[in-house]
């Protein structure tokens, strides 16, 4: 059986994005960014979302494409999910009142 795997776009990167459901425990093939290593999920990832390839401490950048795309809002360890949970955006405060599973806003109710 092949393993999954994830993308690593740029060699700067410490996140990258897993191509398929991640179960917690699995062994990923990272793919790209000059390299190829093995991490494990320590957590159920969702497709198309980020693993996290390093520890990122809090406030520290979430690095994607090369560049900073967040921080850390809490502690993140290598194998772990990053998404709305455990990074904020430093352009959008707003961005820490989405739901972490579709992104609709928790701060503003309608009705």
């Amino acid at each position: 059986m092949k393993r999954p795997v994830c993308f690593k776009i740029h060699p700067a990167d410490n996140v990258a994005t897993v191509l398929q459901d991640v179960p917690a425990g699995t062994e990923l093939q990272i793919l790209g960014g000059l390299s190829v290593n093995l991490i494990r999920s320590v957590e159920p990832i969702p497709h198309g979302h980020k693993i996290a390839l390093q520890s990122i401490t809090i406030e520290n950048p979430v690095i994607k494409f090369g560049v900073i795309i967040g921080r850390a809002s809490v502690q993140i360890e290598p194998g772990q999910w990053v998404h709305l949970h455990n990074c904020r955006s430093q352009f959008d405060e707003r961005s820490q009142t989405l739901n972490i599973h579709d992104g609709s806003t928790t701060d503003t109710r309608y009705e």
